[in-house]
């Protein structure tokens, strides 16, 4: 995600592996590569913004996620039902922070991504005395490359520092999916901002940031992701043909895939929490779970172990045309930077 090296002041086969890694470093450590991460994901995110597929698919997730047994059989039934009762615009209650926050959050997610990529790189993984000490480092020696589990530790410090932008945004957008009534009047909220509004003058800041450390436990296993998605990359390039973008599709579908079953569980009760009860002033119910343990343990006592994968097809079919694409824009727009 560096912009093309300068030529090398000495012959490459008179350096060492340091010596290398340092030239490698000094070329790509400029200023200027800092805020292509940062830049590019805006494109990439316009583009998430024009396909319309794939929040009914999340609505339809939520829901079963959150819902009785009772409620819905399946999520065909549960297509069936919110088409039934709600119309098409029952699919996209709480499109709108989404919407919105996303570009914010894929800004910050990958943007925080490429510097601590970079960071980790010069700081631990291009050190001579500690990189043999690394997982995995024996399979990957160059000195001037970060390895897989470096990529993967990048992932969870991207995913954590997001989670500061996407608790309140994924917070509001729950709310709203999981509001049945077809008739706005009827609603608790009738759109973000309202639910903003009360959420904050009610339980103030803390309100918000409900979830939060569910969504920072989701998002460490972005080391899943980021770490497949270098295994991935690697392969393609060294066994296949395939052009940069193909990889791209290819690497970001299936590590997407990686990532959510591995995750998913914790999505499950991360939804579970989000869409409790507030409480108090704002006289939406009374609340059941005092943090994530609790949540955890409902779903378990509820469902068992199937509970953890309720409404998991509708996000998996999702997963991989959507990431898979973001992906090829991203890394297509980190190349024409300059």
């Amino acid at each position: 995600m560096s912009s093309a090296p300068a030529p090398l002041p000495v012959s490459v086969s008179d350096m060492t592996g340091q010596q290398k890694a340092e030239n490698a470093l000094a070329q790509s450590g400029t200023s200027k590569s800092n805020y292509k991460g940062f830049v590019g994901v805006f494109f990439q995110a316009s583009r998430s913004l024009l396909v319309g597929f794939g929040h009914p698919f999340d609505t339809i997730k939520v829901r079963l996620q959150t819902s009785k047994d009772v409620q819905f059989r399946g999520p065909l039934d549960c297509i069936l039902q919110t088409l039934r009762n709600e119309g098409l615009q029952g699919f996209y209650k709480g499109a709108t922070p989404p919407l919105v926050g996303w570009m914010v959050m894929d800004s910050v997610m990958l943007g925080s991504l490429a510097l601590y990529r970079r960071l980790l790189l010069e700081n631990v993984f291009s050190k001579p005395h500690i990189r043999p000490y690394l997982p995995f480092s024996s399979y990957q020696p160059d000195l001037a490359t970060l390895t897989t589990f470096g990529h993967g530790i990048a992932g969870v410090m991207s995913g954590t520092t997001v989670s500061f932008v996407a608790a309140p945004v994924e917070h509001v957008k729950a709310r709203l999916q999981v509001q049945y009534a077809a008739d706005k009047s009827k609603r608790m909220y009738s759109g973000p901002i309202d639910c903003l509004r009360k959420m904050y003058r009610t339980h103030g800041v803390s309100g918000l940031y409900r979830g939060l450390w569910a969504t920072i436990l989701f998002r460490s296993f972005f080391f899943v992701w980021w770490g497949s998605y270098d295994v991935l990359t690697r392969y393609f390039k060294k066994n296949t043909t395939l052009s940069a973008p193909a990889i791209n599709f290819w690497s970001g579908g299936i590590s997407a895939q990686c990532f959510w079953l591995m995750a998913y569980p914790c999505d499950v009760v991360k939804q579970r929490l989000m869409t409790d009860p507030m409480g108090g002033a704002l006289n939406d119910g009374k609340r059941q779970f005092r943090g994530w343990k609790d949540a955890a343990a409902a779903v378990w006592r509820e469902r068992g172990w199937r509970g953890y994968w309720r409404g998991f097809v509708p996000c998996f079919l999702r997963a991989f045309p959507a990431n898979a694409m973001a992906l090829v824009a991203f890394e297509g727009v980190m190349r024409t930077l300059p």
